[in-house]
């Protein structure tokens, strides 16, 4: 993850490697300041078990999309795991979406495992905390349709949507699904159907069903 954010042009502030890393030479007298670390003060730092020994200082960035047309979108409503979120990230990434837009109750985009669950895709969509009723009102005066995901069987039929070029999906909270208040602004709703005995799918895994179901 670290190398992906280096590949991220003036997005590194600093590096900071533990100073038995093998790869430490490598790193050393670059563009971006290093700084060494012994294994006790990285093992505080990681928050991981089995941590690796490098660290990078990273700007956040506030990405912005001034033209919405032609593009693909994933909204969360309130999706609150931060492994599902960062999932949900990697998976837009891998199937070519424009961006990720995070609404309120959503887990943190920084929480560290929605960093880690995202495997740095993060770095290379656009990835956006957002108030979704807004975003709605934009995807519509663009006439951008918007597909939400529903357990409801009267819904269309995942499989049975005409594939767009620009388009919208929402998914919703692992609990309540989308918010009534967000559902009376979806044009379609969208159901993916259990065949076996399961109540319903992780939220993560029918977000990339959908999402590699509706593109062209």
């Amino acid at each position: 993850m670290v190398e992906e954010a280096l590949a991220q042009d003036g997005l590194v502030r600093e590096l900071i490697i533990e100073e038995k890393n093998p790869a430490v030479d490598s790193f050393l007298g670059g563009e971006v300041s290093v700084t060494l670390i012994s294994e006790e003060v990285s093992s505080v730092l990681s928050e991981t078990k089995t941590e690796q020994g490098i660290f990078a200082v990273v700007e956040m960035t506030e990405p912005e999309l001034l033209f919405l047309v032609g593009k693909k979108f994933l909204l969360m409503d309130a999706v609150q795991d931060p492994g599902n979120v960062g999932t949900i990230i990697r998976t837009a990434d891998a199937a070519g979406f424009d961006a990720v837009i995070l609404g309120r109750g959503s887990a943190d985009l920084y929480n560290p495992k929605v960093i880690r669950s995202t495997q740095g895709s993060h770095f290379h969509i656009a990835v956006i905390e957002a108030d979704l009723s807004e975003w709605l009102f934009r995807l519509h005066d663009e006439e951008i349709p918007v597909y939400g995901a529903f357990l409801d069987e009267t819904a269309a039929s995942y499989d049975q949507i005409s594939r767009k070029d620009s388009f919208a999906i929402m998914v919703g909270n692992e609990g309540n699904g989308i918010s009534k208040d967000l559902e009376q602004h979806i044009q379609h709703k969208v159901y993916i159907p259990i065949y076996g005995k399961s109540e319903s799918l992780n939220v993560a895994v029918a977000a990339g069903i959908l999402m590699y179901a509706l593109r062209k």
